[in-house]
C-alpha cells in the first residue's frame, strides 16, 4: 500500500512529457481535466467537453456587430475574394452564422453536415438545436489568406422594433460558444450608428472574460469630417465604458474597410496606419495559438475547479431525507453567500467564479441530489496539472515559436501593401527619397553648412563636443540624439564631416515630424562619398 502511494506520488511531481504542444494539450485535457468535468456536470452549466478538433483547428476569427457595419464586406475586403453564400447589403442581409474556410473547392456545407464532421470543430454546436443549425453553414473555398485563419461571420445584431422577432435559439449563448474557440473577437460599429441596441449590449456582456480577445473596429470613418469623428471616437469609447466593465481600454481601431475610393481622404494617414495596426495584430494570430489554447485551457481548469466545489458544497447542505425541496431553494437563494465562503476557505479569486444570476437560474433545473461530495484526488490532479504540466508545456510553446517565427497570415489584403511605393510609410520620413536620384539632404545641405562653419571644423571635421552643442537645440532625448549620431557617424571616427553632419540634422529633422528612426542607415540615405566606404 505504502509503495503504491509513493509511485503515485511520484507521478505526480514528475511533469508529462510531450511533443507538440498540441498533443500535450489534448492529453492533459483528456486524462487530467475532462475527469472533473464529467464528475461535477461542468458540461451542463458551462461549456461542453472539448474535442481534438477544438486543439487542432486553425486559428479563428470572429466578427461581430450590428446590421450593415460592414462585417461580410470586412470579410471581403480581407480575402479580396467574394465567398460562398455572402450577401452584402443595407438591410440585415447575413441571416446566418458563416464559417469561412479553406477548402479546395467553392461550396457551401450546411450546419447539420458541419456538426457530424469530426475534423471540425464545430461537433458540440449540436445542443442548439435544429433553429441553430439551420442557419449555421461553411463557406469553403481556396484563399491563401485561409491557409492560416478562419472567419466566422455572424447575422447582424438587431436594434429597436427587430429585436421582438424571436431568432429561434440562443443568439448570445451561440456568441459565447464562439468566443470561447476563437483567438480574436472583432466588434464593429458603423461611424453613422453608434446606438448599442439591447440585444448587442447582452452580447458583449456575454463575451465577459473573454476582453483579452475583444478589438473594436470603427467602420465606415471616411464618411465623417475629422471633427465628427473624433466625436464620434469619443463617444463610442463612453458607451463600451458602460458596457464593458474592465479598467482597461479596449483597443480601437479607426477606417473603412472596404476597396472603394475614400469619400472624404482628408484621414487617409490615419486610415493606413490603423489599418496596418489591426492586419499586424490579426497576422500574429498562427504564431501565437498555441499560447491562446493553453491560455483557454488554464481558464477552463480554474472554472472547473470553482465549479466543483459550488456543486460539492451544495451537495453537502442538502438533506438526506426530507425538506429536499425547501433546502434547495434555500441554497439557491444563498448562493452569493456560498461564493464568499468558498473564496474564504479556497483563497479563490472572485473573478475565478460564474456569474451569479445566470448559475442561479440554472440551478433551478437541476436535481440536487445527483451533486457529487467533494473528490479530493480529482483537484489535486487538476492542481497538478497547472502547477507543473503547464509549465512544461510554455517551454514547449517557445520552442515551437522559436522554429516557427515567420508564421503569419499571408495573401488577400495582407499582401496589398508589402511591397512597391502603397506600403505604409513608403517614401515618408527616414524614407523620403528613396527613389530619388539625388541625396535627399542634399536639399537642405547649404543650410546645415552654414551652421557647420561656426562649429569650428578642424581639417573638415566638428568634434563630438561641438556637434552635441547644436544637436541638443532640438530638444530630443539623448538616447535619441544617441541614435542619430550613431547613424550619422558612418566612418566611426567620433567626429562629423559637413555631410555627416548634415544627415545628423536630416535625422533630427525625421524625428521632429513625428516619424521612427531607423535601426540601419538606409542606403539612399549614405553621403555620396561614403558609399564605397560601406561596400
Amino acid at each position: 500500500m505504502c509503495s503504491w502511494l509513493g509511485t503515485d506520488d511520484r507521478r505526480r511531481k514528475d511533469p508529462e512529457v510531450f511533443q507538440t504542444v498540441s498533443d500535450g494539450l489534448k492529453k492533459l485535457y483528456k486524462t487530467k481535466l475532462l475527469p472533473l468535468e464529467e464528475h461535477y456536470k461542468f458540461h451542463e452549466f458551462h461549456s461542453p467537453a472539448l474535442e481534438d478538433a477544438d486543439f487542432d483547428n486553425k486559428p479563428m476569427v470572429l466578427l461581430v456587430g450590428q446590421y450593415s457595419t460592414g462585417k461580410t464586406t470586412f470579410i471581403r475586403y480581407l480575402l479580396e475574394q467574394d465567398f460562398p453564400g455572402m450577401r452584402i447589403g443595407p438591410e440585415p442581409t447575413t441571416d446566418s452564422f458563416i464559417a469561412v474556410m479553406q477548402g479546395d473547392v467553392e461550396g457551401i456545407v450546411p450546419g447539420n453536415a458541419l456538426v457530424v464532421d469530426p475534423k471540425k470543430p464545430f461537433r458540440k454546436l449540436n445542443a442548439f438545436g435544429n433553429a441553430f443549425l439551420n442557419r449555421f453553414v461553411c463557406a469553403q473555398l481556396p484563399n491563401p489568406v485561409l491557409e492560416s485563419i478562419s472567419v466566422i461571420d455572424t447575422p447582424g445584431i438587431l436594434s429597436g422594433e427587430k429585436q421582438r422577432i424571436s431568432r429561434g435559439y440562443d443568439f448570445a449563448a451561440v456568441l459565447e460558444w464562439f468566443a470561447e474557440r476563437v483567438d480574436r473577437i472583432i466588434l464593429l460599429f458603423d461611424a453613422h450608428k453608434l446606438d448599442i441596441s439591447d440585444e448587442f449590449s447582452e452580447v458583449i456582456k456575454a463575451l465577459k472574460n473573454h476582453e483579452d480577445k475583444m478589438r473594436v473596429v470603427l467602420n465606415k470613418a471616411d464618411q465623417i469630417e475629422t471633427q465628427q469623428l473624433m466625436r464620434v471616437y469619443g463617444a463610442l469609447m463612453w458607451s463600451l465604458g458602460k458596457i464593458v466593465n474592465t479598467p482597461e481600454v479596449i483597443r480601437v481601431y479607426i477606417g473603412s474597410f472596404w476597396s472603394h475610393p475614400l469619400l472624404i481622404p482628408d484621414n487617409r494617414k490615419l486610415f493606413e496606419a490603423e489599418e496596418q495596426d489591426l492586419f499586424r495584430d490579426i497576422q500574429s494570430l498562427p504564431r501565437n495559438a498555441a499560447l491562446r489554447k493553453l491560455n483557454d485551457l488554464i481558464k477552463r481548469a480554474r472554472l472547473a475547479k470553482v465549479h466543483a466545489y459550488i456543486i460539492s458544497s451544495l451537495k453537502k447542505e442538502m438533506p438526506s431525507m426530507f425538506g429536499k425541496d425547501n433546502k434547495k431553494k434555500e441554497l439557491v437563494n444563498n448562493l452569493g453567500d456560498i461564493y464568499a465562503r468558498i473564496e474564504r476557505e479556497h483563497q479563490i479569486s472572485p473573478g475565478d467564479f460564474p456569474n451569479l444570476k445566470k448559475m442561479q437560474d440554472q440551478l433551478q433545473a437541476q436535481d440536487f441530489s445527483k451533486f457529487q461530495p467533494l473528490k479530493s484526488k480529482l483537484l489535486e490532479t487538476v492542481e497538478d496539472m497547472l502547477a507543473n504540466d503547464i509549465a512544461q508545456l510554455m517551454v514547449l510553446v517557445r520552442q515551437e515559436e522559436s522554429q516557427r517565427p515567420t508564421q503569419m497570415v499571408k495573401g488577400g489584403a495582407f499582401e496589398g501593401t508589402l511591397h512597391g511605393p502603397f506600403g505604409h510609410g513608403y517614401g515618408e520620413g527616414a524614407g523620403e527619397g528613396i527613389d530619388d536620384a539625388e541625396w535627399v539632404v542634399a536639399r537642405d545641405k547649404p543650410m546645415y553648412d552654414e551652421i557647420f562653419y561656426t562649429l569650428s571644423p578642424v581639417d573638415g571635421k566638428i568634434t563630438g563636443a561641438n556637434a552635441k552643442k547644436e544637436m541638443v537645440r532640438s530638444k530630443l532625448p539623448n538616447t535619441v540624439l544617441g541614435k542619430i549620431w550613431k547613424l550619422a557617424d558612418i566612418d566611426k571616427d567620433g567626429m562629423l564631416d559637413d555631410e555627416e553632419f548634415a544627415l545628423a540634422n536630416h535625422l533630427i529633422k525625421v524625428k521632429l515630424e513625428g516619424h521612427e528612426l531607423p535601426n540601419e542607415l538606409p542606403s539612399h540615405l549614405l553621403p555620396p562619398s561614403k558609399r564605397k566606404i560601406t561596400e
